[in-house]
């Protein structure tokens, strides 16, 4: 019996690591620089997140992060408040039109 209640007692550590998840996602964020990399990267990186890496040529943001500790739309809203698009968020204007001239991905200049 009591090697029994060993087991579920183990079991139920498992079921609490389960919560403690974490994944990797990866979704467009719209950029053109090393500046709007550097700024995209600090804003994803979070209490929770474990890596952060955004491919200009590609415009797309790798994430690894705890999902008990942080949602993706989380990460959407933090990139979107420092001023970029997300395939999710839309970039205020105010914050969008702080942004350094060659940082300006609306206007379609074109990758740096």
């Amino acid at each position: 019996m009591i090697f029994i209640a060993l087991v579920f007692s183990i079991m139920d550590v498992s079921a609490q690591d389960k919560d403690k998840k974490i994944v990797t996602e990866k979704f467009v964020v719209k950029g053109n620089c090393n500046l709007c990399k550097e700024r995209i990267e600090n804003a994803a990186l979070m209490k929770g997140v474990k890596f952060v890496e955004w491919d200009k040529m590609t415009d797309t943001l790798k994430v690894i992060y705890r999902i008990d500790k942080v949602t993706l739309d989380d990460l959407h809203k933090a990139v979107a408040e420092a001023g970029h698009d997300t395939e999710k968020v839309k970039a205020k204007d105010e914050v969008y039109n702080t942004l350094p001239a060659c940082c300006l991905y609306r206007d379609g200049d074109g990758k740096h």
